[in-house]
């Protein structure tokens, strides 16, 4: 772990004066994404390599590679900020401060690290849609943001002082099930999973996820959609692995919840009107069906989740990627003024229609494997929930094909200026997001294998 830490680090050590300190960033984070592909290879899938402090598997190895992949694109992205020469280098450093603030999220072993690592990542997210976010109702976004995300944790944090006082031990790895039902109820169990629940989010704690998604730079909607979004899963992921007898009391309730959310966000996409309040709700739709597949407690279950988070992951981030450069190319989000970009650039409409495929779950992507295991491992639970299973995966398709018909096909509006539109860092970014997708079908027990 020290090769992917000690550099990322090193990286902040770069001064703001540098003038080459973009593009010296840039390249460090791709080199650094590119050597951490060592640790997908571990000897047995599932066994940790462990250090007192930090630790690696299967299941953090991949969100590690993600987050360092996601935060080239981050900067790659962004150059319109370079452009403008709106404080660039400052912007530079809150994505290194927030890559390397994941990266010890993803690498710690210790549960109140975890904690302490997962609310600080908040404020370098903070940071950036409050400094290089587009409308004045960021502000509003930006308190959403910390209201739902902190309330929620406070529970979290008096449950893992409980554990440590019961147990004397915080550590993922080094857990026995000592402190068991007598002590845990439903509603402990409840009140510890919030604050990851929250995160995700799940259908009803969503509401500040679209508000931060629209007021957001487009860096700062990669970063929320690929990474942060996940680590409320991998948070939930580590709380059910040491308690795992626990879910079986909440997963009726969160099952059914998010089944229902996922059929009620698919029918609030197909009402947007704003490319990115679109997407960031399609994200809501995809966590719900990862969180139930969550909570069925099975192998299949578990692999499909982690499978969902990469493939979300890299989707998601390509998606608001293109959208901004949509908006750039038009100067509006609105569906009704963006039309006919197929006549404009025909390149940049075979992205769209890939990266639409992939929302849906079409194939060759990962996503359509994941979703595969995780309604499998939903109807494993409850057949009942086929119902709204098919209506979610339904509309999924419609809403997608809405984006893609919505903005590709009609008269385009004369203030589009495509002459930046497929450029070449536009056609990289999306190509350097989609190849994984495909890439991984060949090879999936790389990010399944560790349950």
């Amino acid at each position: 772990m020290l090769k992917i830490i000690i550099p990322s680090l090193s990286l902040l050590l770069i001064t703001n004066k540098s003038k080459q300190k973009w593009m010296i960033s840039c390249i460090a984070l791709m080199l650094i994404s590119f050597a951490s592909t060592i640790n997908l290879y571990t000897p047995m899938p599932g066994m940790p390599s462990m250090h007192m402090f930090y630790f690696h598997d299967s299941l953090s190895a991949p969100l590690i590679m993600l987050t360092l992949w996601i935060s080239a694109m981050m900067i790659i992205a962004s150059q319109k900020i370079v452009i403008l020469k709106n404080s660039q280098n400052k912007f530079t450093s809150m994505v290194l401060i927030l890559n390397i603030t994941l990266l010890l999220t993803f690498s710690t072993s210790n549960l109140i690290l975890f904690y302490i690592m997962f609310e600080l990542s908040l404020i370098p997210t903070l940071i950036i849609i409050m400094g290089w976010g587009y409308q004045p109702e960021r502000l509003q976004a930006g308190m959403y943001l910390m209201m739902y995300t902190i309330t929620a944790s406070l529970p979290l944090l008096i449950s893992l002082m409980m554990i440590l006082n019961k147990k004397h031990s915080l550590s993922m790895t080094l857990n026995n099930n000592s402190f068991m039902a007598l002590s845990m109820t439903s509603l402990w169990w409840i009140m510890t999973i919030m604050a990851f629940m929250v995160k995700m989010p799940m259908y009803m704690t969503h509401l500040w996820l679209p508000k931060a998604h629209v007021e957001a730079p487009v860096a700062g909607s990669m970063i929320l959609a690929a990474v942060l979004l996940k680590l409320g899963s991998y948070g939930l992921f580590r709380m059910s692995f040491i308690y795992f007898f626990m879910n079986k009391l909440v997963a009726p309730m969160f099952i059914s919840i998010s089944m229902w959310g996922a059929f009620m966000t698919s029918m609030i996409c197909l009402r947007q009107t704003d490319t990115k309040s679109l997407i960031a709700y399609s994200s809501v739709g995809h966590m719900a069906i990862l969180i139930s597949g969550l909570m069925s407690n099975t192998l299949w279950g578990w692999a499909g989740a982690t499978a969902m988070m990469i493939a979300h992951g890299l989707v998601s981030s390509a998606m608001f990627s293109i959208a901004n450069m949509t908006y750039e190319t038009t100067h509006t989000r609105s569906m009704f003024l963006t039309k006919g970009l197929m006549n404009l650039v025909p390149t940049m409409s075979l992205m769209w229609f890939i990266l639409t495929v992939m929302n849906m779950a079409g194939p060759p992507s990962i996503n359509l494997m994941s979703e595969i295991m995780l309604i499998s491992s939903i109807l494993f639970v409850s057949s009942y929930s086929i119902i709204l299973i098919s209506l979610a995966s339904f509309l999924a398709a419609a809403y997608s094909l809405y984006l893609f018909t919505a903005t590709q096909h009609g008269q385009p509006a004369n203030s589009s200026n495509p002459y930046y539109y497929s450029s070449i860092r536009n056609l990289s970014i999306i190509t350097l997001h989609t190849i994984p997708v495909i890439m991984l079908i060949s090879s999936p027990q790389l990010i399944t294998l560790w349950t």
